[in-house]
């Protein structure tokens, strides 16, 4: 089962698991925002508040989380696009000298 689902994650690319993440992130925006709403908005007794603060600081702990893998996630979608430049130059390079 571990295997598979390994396989299936290197298969992914990594513009498209930006995009999932920054999905996640927006969601966990979204859901902070609206309990940050209820909090001021509403009357709430000690219990339903200390519960409402506890799903803010997971809330928040998991956009912290997103925001650092979208960091590695860019730095590695940097280093592969400078690689395809690299390539891209080393070809032409090729190109010129050799054929042309």
């Amino acid at each position: 089962m571990t295997r598979t689902k390994t396989l299936k994650k290197e298969k992914i690319s990594v513009a498209s698991e930006i995009d999932r993440v920054e999905e996640r992130k927006l969601q966990c925006k979204n859901s902070l925002e609206r309990a940050e709403f209820r909090k001021r908005k509403q009357q709430l007794s000690d219990d339903d508040r200390l519960a409402l603060e506890d799903e803010m600081t997971i809330l928040n702990e998991r956009v912290e989380k997103y925001e650092k893998d979208l960091q590695v996630l860019r730095g590695e979608n940097r280093r592969n696009m400078m690689l395809s430049v690299a390539l891209l130059a080393i070809s032409a390079l090729f190109y010129y000298t050799f054929i042309y």
